[in-house]
């Protein structure tokens, strides 16, 4: 009995020395917080909000004191407010431009990489495109998903509006800088995307692929399905870095939270919500 108990005292302590040393380092990456107070304001990139959400909420149970508002908005209206002053913190799924950086004196921070894939309805027959295929759908030349081996249905486009981060790089390197049809639905963030084409039988649109779950069937393009080890080797080429920005040099508040988005614990955040982490 002696030396069950003495068992049973052994690995309560290990679980004890196993528990402080995994939240060693979370509790060592929120201390610059400790007797910090004020409010944080957040908006911008619609692909960040999930990251954003969960580092406020481990800094505001660290610290009570702090407030930290986040907003979406897409990344023309993060890099806008930002440099403007209206935030603290602007979040932008695009590199701003140099006139952009000029204007504001934007200071830059890349804490995630993401790819932005195409997405159908679960019960889509269709699994794959090509480039010029989707370029074909985008533009309105292919308008019957008959046409690509599925049902004798129109197909139902959706978009983002042109502040958004996801649409630039979609267009870009998706479209190869085609034109979108004006008789696309268009969509405000990436989790209403997700929401129109979970929804509808024969839509298709295109998400961060960090926001991509079973609702959702993601396709192929040129025979490479958008996922994280595909963008990670850099064989899906639709990705983009994921940013935050600040006009001027960060400090207070911004600058604490810009670190630990950074730090290791922030990071182990970009990966659990489905993104590449930088470091």
């Amino acid at each position: 009995m002696k030396n069950r108990f003495h068992l049973f005292s052994l690995i309560c302590a290990t679980l004890v020395l196993l528990l402080s040393s995994s939240s060693g380092a979370l509790a060592s990456d929120l201390a610059p917080f400790t007797g910090q107070q004020g409010s944080l304001r957040i908006a911008g990139g619609t692909a960040h909000i999930s990251v954003m959400k969960e580092a406020a909420k481990q800094i505001i149970q660290s610290n009570p004191k702090i407030q930290i508002s986040i907003a979406g908005g897409g990344s023309g209206l993060g890099i806008k407010q930002a440099g403007e002053g209206l935030i603290d913190i602007g979040n932008s799924g695009r590199k701003a431009t140099d006139e952009e950086i000029s204007k504001y004196d934007l200071k830059l921070f890349k804490w995630a990489i993401d790819g932005v894939g195409v997405v159908v309805h679960p019960e889509n027959s269709v699994k794959g495109l090509s480039s010029v295929q989707l370029q074909d759908i985008y533009v309105g030349k292919i308008s019957n998903w008959q046409e690509l081996g599925g049902a004798d249905r129109q197909i139902n486009l959706y978009t983002r509006d042109e502040a958004s981060g996801t649409r630039e790089v979609f267009w870009k390197k998706g479209l190869n800088k085609g034109d979108i049809s004006a008789k696309a639905n268009v969509v405000v963030s990436n989790g209403a995307m997700k929401t129109a084409v979970a929804g509808d039988p024969f839509a298709i649109g295109y998400i961060s692929v960090g926001h991509m779950d079973q609702s959702v069937t993601p396709l192929a393009l040129d025979g490479v399905l958008p996922n994280l080890d595909t963008v990670r080797s850099g064989e899906y080429r639709v990705s983009r870095g994921l940013y935050s920005l600040s006009k001027g040099e960060p400090s207070g508040l911004a600058k604490l939270f810009l670190d630990f988005i950074l730090s290791p614990s922030g990071q182990q955040i970009v990966a659990e919500n489905g993104f590449i982490p930088v470091r």
